[in-house]
């Protein structure tokens, strides 16, 4: 979606999980790009260079590469040396693969920041390894915020930047300046704007809209939303304490309610469920919804994620923010035709010498 934003064409895309197939194939392939190509299976059991053979001809050249891949194994939420290990942390690698194949004139992986922990540094190194040895110029980690960009949300990610060398000419400026900030930046800073608070996520949604749903929660919980008090009340101001807090005081935004004044909190893959986090609405007494948490992910209310309640906020969870996306995509657009016009003027001065 960021990428289709920004102006590219989406020849391919591989997605595994059977519900963001549909939600891909619905929102997509049917209404907004016809021609891409999805493949529904299991990364690492693709044959890179079949696909490119499949989805790109002979002369053609892949743009941008872009990557997610699953980020659970680089968890910070994951305790001691938990993750190190995990399969799906190698998935950065078989991601590489693709690389290797495509050689996209840019390549984008986006990741938690504990993908930069000391713990998972062989995998780091690894790739920046790989990349150098194919020609790329590998730009240093960079940690993003998504309200830095105009998103209504917290959410901080890692990003790697690659670009082929042979194909780019001239200087490229990564990772873009932000375009918003808190108000001692917007003083310093006269181009930037105020940080978009998160309140038009909780405008009225469409009766039909299949994403207005929100869990169905226990007499007793509700009677501890409507003690929790409303824009931003914490579980504490409730007076209930769980068996599990008596000792441990930890995670303290679980059960509280989301502020509408300012950005709102990261949308997890549990974002619908208030034991995961602050994901209480605001004044109703209540998670909020699907849609909800996917207008802080700048989602348009036309895209519609398939799958039921759960595997909807998963969805959402994963998903890069389709504005933070877009700036990011738009900032690599720009800089690659600026390097492809710098290319072109000296092959004519070339020849004309």
């Amino acid at each position: 979606m960021a990428a289709i934003s920004a102006g590219f064409n989406v020849r391919m895309a591989i997605e595994n999980d059977p519900y963001a197939i549909k939600t891909y194939a619905k929102n997509i392939c049917e209404k907004l790009l016809s021609s891409t190509v999805l493949i529904a299976e299991d990364i690492t059991k693709i044959d890179a260079a079949a696909v490119t053979a499949q989805c790109f001809g002979q002369e053609e050249v892949c743009d941008l590469l872009l990557g997610g891949p699953p980020c659970q194994g680089f968890s910070t939420h994951r305790i001691k040396d938990s993750g190190v290990n995990d399969k799906r942390n190698e998935l950065v690698l078989t991601y590489f693969e693709f690389v290797k194949s495509l050689r996209p004139t840019a390549f984008l992986i986006e990741n938690v920041p504990g993908m930069l922990w000391p713990r998972h540094r062989q995998f780091i190194e690894l790739l920046y390894s790989e990349g150098r040895k194919t020609g790329y110029r590998m730009f240093d980690p960079v940690t993003l915020d998504a309200r830095d960009f105009g998103v209504p949300q917290r959410r901080k990610r890692v990003f790697i930047l690659g670009i082929f060398d042979r194909r780019f000419q001239g200087n490229f400026e990564w990772p873009p300046k932000s375009t918003h900030g808190n108000m001692a930046d917007c003083l310093n800073d006269k181009t930037l704007k105020p940080w978009v608070n998160c309140a038009s996520a909780f405008r009225p949604s469409k009766a039909d809209d299949p994403n207005n749903l929100h869990m169905n929660h226990s007499a007793e919980l509700m009677r501890v939303f409507e003690k929790t008090p409303p824009n931003g009340g914490s579980r504490k101001d409730s007076g209930r304490v769980l068996p599990c807090h008596k000792d441990h005081d930890g995670h303290k935004d679980v059960y509280g309610r989301i502020d509408p004044k300012l950005p709102g909190p990261t949308m997890t893959t549990a974002c619908i469920n208030p034991s995961k986090g602050r994901f209480v609405h605001p004044v109703e007494h209540h998670g909020i919804t699907v849609r909800q948490a996917a207008r802080m992910q700048t989602f348009p209310d036309w895209f519609h994620f398939e799958g039921g309640l759960t595997n909807a906020g998963k969805q959402v969870g994963n998903a890069v923010p389709v504005e933070f996306g877009a700036a990011l995509i738009r900032h690599i657009k720009d800089m690659l035709i600026s390097g492809r016009d710098i290319a072109e003027q000296n092959r004519r001065m070339q020849k004309a010498a």
